[in-house]
């Protein structure tokens, strides 16, 4: 390996950390981390010396990845169903996006709030919240003054904040609550889920209009409990079906499989104190390509026919 590949290979997991933050979206942050590492690579082979080749790949990734988020609300807009993240799998040491950042800030239920965000506003927060870099580094990269940077930090936190209350809970507690609540419902406990669950509880479901799944968000303790314990028994159906906890955006989490473990979907699971307060499901295919094989869900409905 030459030294300019080494260097590539050490910035691409920055690269990708503030990429998939920005996006939401796998594919389109391998896409601006492909770009931003050519720009690296043409700049080295130009003879340009970087300074701070980490400084210089997170500029050149933000600029992009607004860009690209300002592109991608367009497709969005036009997206059948709810539109939900692209889940990553995080159990692995070496995820990429685990080398920089809290996990909190890789869960779904944050990459969504940062949907509402302008895109300016959420480079900022990101960089700031998450990466630690100064009000003044952010200005540079996002060609503002460092007092509208400030502002748009102190929006982008407020607007957070009001929409995800914090509450502490331990990872062995999400964890243990996670085992009780697919337990529950792969045994069709009903008043065993509605005790896991949040009275404002809201699941998501998220198939593209390509996998059947419910057409919008449900919220309710009762209706998303009772709907739960509707499904699963029809999923259940599938030969050879398994479902598979797992870390998901940093929380716990499970992938459904088919009896060739290939992928059906991924479910995501976020807490407010000692209650589960949203329920994401991914079974788009094409937001799942990324984790590995892909069932065909024609198939297994047939097969469960």
């Amino acid at each position: 390996m030459t030294d300019h590949e080494r260097l590539l290979d050490e910035v691409r997991p920055v690269s990708f950390a503030i990429a998939y933050r920005m996006l939401g979206s796998v594919s389109e942050a391998e896409d601006v981390v492909q770009e931003a590492l050519l720009r690296v690579h043409q700049t080295l082979d130009a003879g340009e010396e970087i300074a701070s080749p980490r400084a210089f790949v997170a500029t050149v990734t933000t600029r992009l990845a607004i860009n690209e988020l300002r592109s991608a609300r367009a497709r969005r807009e036009h997206y059948v169903g709810e539109w939900l993240p692209e889940p990553i799998i995080t159990d692995g040491h070496d995820d990429p996006a685990r080398h920089a950042g809290i996990a909190d800030s890789l869960s779904l239920a944050v990459l969504v709030l940062l949907e509402s965000l302008s895109p300016e506003q959420r480079a900022v927060l990101v960089l700031h919240d998450v990466f630690d870099y100064g009000y003044a580094e952010i200005a540079a990269i996002v060609d503002k003054s460092e007092d509208n940077v400030r502002q748009l930090a102190t929006r982008a936190r407020r607007h957070v904040a009001q929409r995800r209350p914090r509450f502490q809970t331990t990872r062995e507690q999400r964890d243990e609550l996670a085992r009780r609540f697919f337990a529950a419902a792969q045994h069709g406990d009903l008043a065993g889920l509605e005790t896991l669950l949040a009275h404002d509880v809201i699941m998501t479901g998220d198939g593209g209009g390509k996998v059947p799944t419910i057409p919008r968000p449900l919220s309710g303790r009762s209706r998303v409990a009772r709907t739960l314990i509707n499904v699963m028994p029809q999923i259940a159906r599938f030969p050879g079906v398994s479902l598979r906890p797992v870390e998901v955006n940093g929380g716990p989490g499970a992938i459904l499989l088919d009896g060739q473990k290939r992928l059906i979907g991924v479910m995501a699971l976020d807490f407010v104190g000692d209650q589960i307060a949203r329920i994401n499901s991914i079974v788009n295919p094409d937001k799942l390509t990324h984790l590995g094989p892909v069932a065909d869900f024609r198939s297994l409905l047939r097969s469960a026919g």
